[in-house]
């Protein structure tokens, strides 16, 4: 089937504009809904938590980070499933693209399980270790401990996911989340205002939805494993394969959250204020990553899918995937001009509906406009960050993510030396930690990969 594949290939490699866009919108439209999911629960969080309190709020904040990290890490549950369950796909391997994702969730569960008996036994140190104070560190406790065993379901969705991306499928993920995220909003408004459970009930509400979510997607793929005779049984080989694909990946992704880390470490010595401004503003440029991600979901899975179908020793085939980066580009530029147009009013007008305290108001209104100003930089570097997981260039990804963030921390240094000697107001510095977030950190990657993405070698790789 995989030379029947590469024949219809060969006999069209030009690939028509209008065609081209439909792929990628039909694949990016519904990964866009089901991104936004998880950002979306931790938005509904803020706002719900941030009704409480401002130390409610802070608290939260410092969990909140810890647990997006430990999940972060692990994202390439997802990233190094789906290329490879898209290659299979592309190659008309149905079987062998459904088994890579059997591997996939076995190793997920399994790291689930690791990560939340470690959680446990190192939450207090971790969470001192991201500023906690004496007056946030209960309500940070107590969103961590509910949030642990929310993890091995959390694992294995990312892992799920990636397998019905690879084969082609964004719609099902978008379904399950949307649904997620409206079970997720009314748990978390009845354990923590009726129940008055608080920070808690927040935190209990989202791992009820975590374990749901998991057992929808897995009743999805148990009926294509039917079809092509897949089981559940684990292969160690395989789980072996996906370790070994993701330990770059790991490595690529805690280059990214240590920079994120570090900064939370920096606002918290501002103050209360603006770590709690920090949080809203970080939980809105969330939201709207995952909407440019969208599209570096469409590069994994189109890229993944194609270059399993063609021949990339020729010349015609290289350029016919080549098409498909040039319009995967071009759609990043608009995307990020539309999401620009959306943050500004979100987070500098809508400030009020998230917390009533007017200094947090203010910070988190500059922190939008900040991210707004971005927004076409970030949906540029997030769509080359998927044209190269696509192609499976999981070491360059890496090597060149942990640059980025050597060149991150002396500036972050500088900032903080700054606002501790007194040449930086607490405003002043805030809005610094963003601008080079968004701008210099942003802006080293796009140079890394951008040139990575303009050669051929990533189509070898």
């Amino acid at each position: 089937m995989n030379t029947e594949l590469k024949s219809a290939h060969s006999a069209a490699p030009e690939v028509q504009p209008t065609s081209l866009n439909r792929q990628i919108l039909a694949l990016a439209i519904p990964a866009f809904g089901a991104l936004i999911a998880e950002p979306l629960f931790l938005l509904a969080d803020s706002a719900l938590i941030g009704q409480l309190g401002t130390a409610h709020l802070a608290g939260m904040s410092i969990a909140a980070t810890l647990i997006g990290t430990v999940v972060g890490l692990m994202n390439f549950l997802a990233y190094s499933v789906t290329p490879s369950v898209a290659r299979h796909y592309g190659a008309g391997n149905y079987s062998a693209a459904y088994k890579n994702g059997v591997d996939g969730a076995w190793v997920a569960l399994g790291l689930g399980i690791l990560l939340m008996m470690i959680g446990y036994a190192l939450a207090d140190p971790l969470l001192l270790a991201l500023g906690a104070t004496d007056e946030t560190m209960g309500y940070a406790r107590d969103y961590l401990h509910h949030s642990f065993w929310g993890l091995p379901p959390m694992m294995v969705i990312l892992s799920q996911v990636g397998t019905l991306r690879g084969l082609q499928d964004t719609v099902t993920p978008l379904k399950v989340a949307g649904v997620g995220a409206v079970v997720n909003f009314g748990l978390n408004w009845a354990l923590i205002y009726p129940a008055g459970l608080g920070v808690a009930g927040s935190a209990m509400g989202t791992s009820i939805t975590q374990w749901l979510m998991m057992i929808a997607l897995g009743l999805v793929l148990h009926r294509g494993m039917v079809r092509y005779r897949v089981d559940w049984r684990p292969d160690w080989e395989g789980a072996r394969s996906v370790l070994s694909l993701g330990s770059w990946l790991m490595l690529r992704t805690l280059s990214m959250r240590a920079a994120m880390l570090l900064t939370v470490v920096i606002v918290a010595r501002f103050g209360t204020q603006s770590l709690a401004a920090y949080q809203l503003g970080m939980s809105i440029f969330s939201l709207f990553l995952y909407a440019l991600d969208s599209l570096a979901i469409a590069a994994q899975a189109l890229l993944g899918k194609e270059m399993g179908a063609r021949d990339l020793s020729r010349a015609t085939e290289r350029s016919a995937v080549r098409a498909l980066l040039h319009r995967l580009v071009r759609m990043s530029l608009l995307y990020g001009t539309v999401t620009a147009l959306l943050c500004l009013p979100l987070g500098y007008w809508g400030a009020w509906i998230f917390t009533p305290d007017a200094q947090v108001q203010m910070l988190l209104g500059a922190s939008c406009l900040i991210i707004a100003l971005g927004q076409p930089l970030a949906a540029y570097v997030f769509v080359l960050d998927g044209i190269l997981m696509g192609a499976q260039d999981m070491r360059y990804l890496a090597l060149g993510t942990f640059m980025m963030l050597i060149s991150y921390v002396p500036v972050l240094g500088a900032i903080w030396w700054a606002h501790g000697n007194g040449a930086l107001s607490s405003f002043w510095a805030y809005c610094a930690l963003w601008v080079t977030y968004i701008f210099w950190y942003q802006g080293v990657r796009a140079v890394i990969f951008g040139r990575r993405v303009a050669s051929d070698v990533w189509m070898k790789a």
